[in-house]
C-alpha cells in the first residue's frame, strides 16, 4: 500500500518513494527559541511524529532532522533587555521546548541542528551563491538575488508582485530590487556576530535552515515540513537559495504544510495577542488530551482550538482508558503491522481524524466482546493503533489520577466504597450525601459491568 502525501510543491496528493530507501530523509522547521511557544506552534511536531513513525515502519533508516533557531533579532532583543549573552536566553527556552516536546510524547529526532554551530556551512553556502551569481554583497549585507532564479514563487504558486505585496519588505538603499532576501548582515559591538569576508556580523533567518539541512541530509531532501505560514517567505526562499547553492539539483522532493490553529474563528499567533502557551497548557491539562485534540482535524486543515475541544477530548480519553482499565485482566494479543483500517487512513495523507474514529470504534466493539479471544484481539488493535498515534499507552490508573498522588487516590476510594456500601444497606441518603461531596471535589462517578468507576472531571 503506498503511502499519499499532499505535496504543496505541486499541489496534488502523490505517492511517496525516498531517493534511497536505505537512508530517508525529512526535515521540519523547529523554533526560534527566545520565549515559550504557543499551541499553535506544536501541531507541526506532533503531526510530523506520527509521519516519522509511519515511515520507520517501513524505512527504518529514516533520518529525521528539526532544527533549533539561536540566533535571531528577537533572541538579540531579549538578551538586549535583559542584559544577558544570547545564551543565556536560547539555552533556557530550548531546554524548555524540548521538555514540551517530551511531555506532548514526540519522540526526539535524530538531529538537532543549531544554527550557531553551522556559520561556517552558512557562509561557505553564501559565498557558493555569491560566485554563481545568485548572491552579492553591498554595504555589509550580503543578499540573494531574486531576479537570478526563474522558478522564484513556484511553490506558493503567485506571482512575485503578489507576493511581496502581501509580506513585510524591507527597503534599503543596497537592494537591487525589494524582494532580494539578506543572506547576511552586519552586527554592531552589542550584537552577535562572526568573522566572515563581509565583516563582522550574523545570518539571516532562511539561509539557516538551507545550510543546515544540506550538512545533515545532503543537497536533496525527501520530505520538506512546516506550518503554512512558513510556506512564504521563509520556505519560498530556502528553495531558491538551496537550488541555487547546489547547482539545480531538487531541494526538496516532498512539501508537506500543517494547517494553522484558529481561536474564536481567528488565527493564533503572538502578534494578535490570542495565544495559549504551551508549558502553561501541558500543566493545567492533561498533555494526551493537547495531542489528541491537535490530531483531531486533519493536518492540512485549520483547526478550531477552544476549552470545549479540549474537554470533548479529555472525555474521550476517559471512555477509552476505562475500555481498557475493563479490560485489564485480558492478554492483548499482538499484531502483525497496524490494523488495515489504520495503516489504510494513515496512508490517504494522514488522515488522523479516521484514525481516531477506529480507536472509538474498536473500543466500542471491545466493550460488549463476549468471546475471549475477540477481546485479546481488539484490545492488541486499540493499543495497536494508538501507539501509532502516541495515544492509550499509559497505565489507565494513571490516566485517571491525572496527577493525583496514591494517598489521595486511596481517599477518594474509600469514599466511593462507602457509598457503595450506603447503598447497598438502602441508605440512600447518606450515599447521595457521599457523591453530593464527591462532585463538589470534581470526581465523577460511572457505574459498568465491572461496578462503579471513578475520575477526575
Amino acid at each position: 500500500m503506498d503511502i499519499r502525501l499532499y505535496n504543496n510543491l505541486h499541489r496534488r496528493l502523490e505517492a511517496f518513494s525516498p531517493l534511497d530507501p536505505q537512508r530517508v530523509t525529512m526535515y521540519l522547521c523547529g523554533p526560534t527559541v527566545y520565549n515559550y511557544v504557543h499551541i499553535g506552534n506544536a501541531r507541526g511536531p506532533v503531526v510530523f511524529d506520527v509521519l516519522a513513525k509511519m515511515l520507520r515502519r517501513r524505512y527504518p533508516r529514516l533520518v529525521y532532522a528539526r532544527n533549533i533557531t539561536d540566533v535571531d533579532d528577537k533572541i538579540n532583543a531579549a538578551a538586549l533587555e535583559q542584559g544577558v549573552p544570547i545564551s543565556t536566553i536560547t539555552d533556557k527556552f530550548t531546554a524548555v521546548y524540548r521538555d514540551d516536546m517530551a511531555r506532548l510524547g514526540v519522540a526526539p529526532q535524530d538531529v538537532e541542528p543549531h544554527a550557531t554551530a553551522h556559520i561556517g556551512e552558512i557562509i561557505t553556502m553564501i559565498e557558493t551563491l555569491i560566485a554563481s551569481g545568485h548572491a552579492y554583497a553591498a554595504d555589509g549585507h550580503v543578499l540573494f538575488s531574486v531576479a537570478s532564479f526563474p522558478d522564484y514563487g513556484k511553490l506558493s504558486r503567485r506571482p512575485v508582485d503578489e507576493m511581496l505585496a502581501g509580506a513585510r519588505v524591507e527597503v534599503a538603499p543596497y537592494k537591487r530590487d525589494a524582494g532580494d532576501f539578506v543572506l547576511w548582515k552586519p552586527s554592531s559591538p552589542e550584537l552577535p556576530g562572526w568573522p566572515s569576508p563581509w565583516g563582522i556580523g550574523r545570518p539571516g533567518w532562511h539561509i539557516e535552515c538551507s545550510a543546515m539541512a544540506a550538512a545533515h541530509l545532503g543537497d536533496t531532501i525527501d520530505i520538506h515540513a512546516g506550518g503554512v505560514d512558513l510556506q512564504f517567505p521563509h520556505h519560498e526562499n530556502e528553495l531558491a537559495q538551496s537550488t541555487c547553492a547546489h547547482g539545480g539539483k531538487v531541494f526538496a522532493r516532498f512539501w508537506l504544510h500543517n494547517g494553522m490553529l484558529n481561536f474564536g474563528g481567528t488565527k493564533m499567533s503572538k502578534s494578535l495577542g490570542n495565544v495559549s502557551v504551551l508549558h502553561e497548557l501541558l500543566d493545567s491539562q492533561p498533555p494526551e488530551a493537547l495531542r489528541y485534540a491537535l490530531l483531531s482535524a486533519q493536518y492540512r486543515q485549520p483547526l478550531d482550538w477552544s476549552d470545549a475541544l479540549i474537554d470533548q477530548c479529555i472525555r474521550t480519553l476517559d471512555r477509552l482508558y476505562g475500555t481498557l482499565r475493563d479490560l485489564a485482566g485480558v492478554k492483548a494479543v499482538a499484531i502483525d503491522g497496524l490494523p488495515t483500517a489504520v495503516e489504510v487512513a494513515l496512508c490517504d495523507d494522514l488522515n488522523t481524524p479516521a484514525v481516531l474514529a477506529e480507536l472509538s470504534r474498536l473500543a466500542g466493539e471491545a466493550r460488549i466482546a463476549t468471546d475471549a479471544s475477540e477481546k485479546q484481539r481488539l484490545k492488541g488493535e486499540l493499543l495497536a493503533a494508538g501507539e501509532i498515534l502516541g495515544l492509550l499507552q499509559q497505565d489507565p490508573a494513571a490516566w485517571f489520577s491525572r496527577g493525583g498522588n496514591a494517598d489521595e487516590d486511596s481517599r477518594i476510594q474509600a469514599i466511593v466504597d462507602e457509598r457503595n456500601a450506603a447503598k447497598k444497606a438502602r441508605d440512600f441518603a447518606r450515599a447521595d450525601a457521599l457523591r453530593d461531596e464527591l462532585a463538589r471535589e470534581g470526581v465523577l462517578l460511572e457505574d459498568t459491568a465491572q461496578g462503579v468507576r471513578w475520575r477526575r472531571g
